[in-house]
């Protein structure tokens, strides 16, 4: 008798889900019905490139997705000010390979300075509202077009620029357009109950209305746009600002693609309430099939990461603007091998980041300073500091750097950055630890005789490099979908 009744409890809960879900379906799918939708020649067409690739662009607009202005008390929520902006505060390229076994989404600092085709070279976030305005210019002052047939017309412009741009920048045909301003943002993080997000440190800055804690803490959607949109402040500047847009990303895509929001109708509704107000689709987009694909992804498979920079402080070349400094060729070919490793189902190797390996430096020669040279450079390029000292034991006769196996990720990293130095495998070391012996036979970065570096009588000094010589990591990826506890960050 427990047997059977148990079997009978199982039974009426199958039956109690198969019929919520359902009705969560047939929900979702009348999501469709009242977004904005647009069409442009700019999108890919359906090429077949062996993925699905969507442009995601955050508007800093103060009208929603028809075009209609905010209230003063959304203004006043959002902390959004009732200044005209056409700025793309947020740009992320996402690709879902057509195996379906995992996603990555690539994101584009607002400010990098990039070749804009038929412009010139600029911010990437000025793509959009430049010509935006210059169309509407042209149709409003010198054809005499209607202004809100001129305004519709130069949004068009803007965003087929934009996806140009993008395309451009990466090498990636851009399938699908995905857009949603400042008050969509929040209605849809309110409507999926709030993000969860850990901060290093306590913040407090006014212009964006961000004030935090340190620690782990639940944000409202109007709380979640001041954490996403603050740029002041930050250690990293806009780096930081990417990384925080990524965080709150990973974690509402997770609520998503967890089952619970597919199952709760209340949840559904909110949500079809703020898409359907804030979110603007391109034509032709099986949003069901996506949706599908993202519940397939639900075992930790897609990577948040950010395009490799030059310089976060760098300045235009008329020297006027602040901006982040790109090597569009270096972004083209880290796009490419990073989009072919995710294909491949590596996510291990996507997912790592120096910051994941603490490095131990030991100087076993005469060079005074060389250990705290090379941890220095090592730390530059995003790896955490360990100890540093004197090397004991025996006179080490050839550099190493010595892991857990010759297959850590971490310490592979750690012997490319110095230059190609051996791996030596010691069961011993702890993972996510690594230790470098420099002997005589060291002439890698922090050496001094590498352009770098220069230690010689405990001093440092650096040579003369061009920003374009010195490329700057990309802050860490983030596994998000079935990921419950993201990294705290700035």
């Amino acid at each position: 008798m427990p047997n059977r009744i148990f079997r009978a409890f199982v039974t009426l809960m199958a039956v109690t889900i198969v019929c919520g879900t359902g009705l969560a379906w047939t929900k979702v799918r009348s999501f469709e019905n009242g977004i904005h939708h647009i069409s442009t020649t700019a999108l890919g067409g359906g090429k077949d490139d062996g993925a699905i690739d969507i442009l995601l662009i955050g508007m800093d607009s103060r009208t929603d997705a028809h075009g209609n202005p905010l209230s003063s008390d959304e203004l006043a929520r959002l902390r959004a000010g009732d200044d005209v902006a056409t700025n793309t505060d947020t740009i992320i390229l996402v690709r879902i390979p057509n195996n379906g076994q995992s996603a990555t989404a690539i994101s584009i600092p607002r400010d990098s300075y990039v070749n804009a085709p038929g412009l010139r070279k600029m911010k990437i976030n000025g793509v959009f509202g430049e010509v935006k305005l210059d169309t509407m210019k042209e149709l409003i002052e010198q054809q005499g077009v209607d202004p809100a047939i001129g305004e519709k017309r130069g949004t068009e412009a803007g965003r087929e620029a934009l996806i140009e741009t993008v395309a451009d920048l990466t090498g990636v045909t851009v399938d699908h357009y995905a857009e949603i301003g400042l008050l969509g943002f929040a209605l849809i993080t309110d409507a999926l109950g709030g993000v969860d997000v850990c901060l290093k440190n306590d913040v407090y800055e006014p212009l964006s209305g961000a004030d935090f804690r340190s620690g782990w803490q639940k944000l409202d959607g109007a709380q979640a746009l001041s954490f996403v949109r603050q740029r002041h402040d930050l250690p990293r500047g806009d780096l930081d600002r990417v990384v925080r847009q990524q965080v709150v990303m990973a974690q509402l895509a997770h609520n998503v693609i967890s089952g619970k929001t597919l199952t709760s109708p209340s949840t559904l509704s909110a949500l079809q309430e703020a898409v359907q107000r804030s979110v603007v689709l391109s034509d032709g987009w099986d949003i069901m099939n996506f949706i599908q694909q993202l519940q397939d992804l639900a075992g930790g498979k897609v990577v948040f990461a950010t395009i490799p920079v030059l310089r976060e402080d760098g300045w235009s070349d008329d020297g006027e603007q602040s901006v982040v400094r790109i090597d569009s060729a270096e972004v083209k070919d880290w796009v490419a091998g990073l989009l072919h490793d995710q294909a491949e189902g590596k996510s291990e190797e996507v997912s790592y980041t120096p910051d994941k390996t603490t490095v131990e430096v030991y100087n076993d020669t005469d060079i005074n300073g060389l250990a705290s040279s090379v941890s220095t450079v090592l730390a530059g390029k995003g790896f955490s500091e360990g100890p540093v000292g004197n090397h004991e034991g025996d006179r080490a006769e050839k550099s190493q750097v010595v892991g857990s196996s010759a297959d850590d990720l971490g310490t592979k990293a750690v012997a490319e950055a110095l230059g190609g130095l051996p791996v030596v495998a010691d069961e011993s070391m702890p993972t996510g630890r690594v230790r470098v012996v420099l002997a005589d036979d060291y002439a890698g970065p922090g050496s001094g005789l590498d352009g770098g570096y220069l230690s010689l009588g405990g001093t440092e000094t650096t040579t003369t490099t061009t920003e374009e010589e010195v490329p700057v990591l990309p802050p860490s990826p983030v596994f998000t979908a079935g990921n419950d506890d993201p990294q705290c960050v700035n």
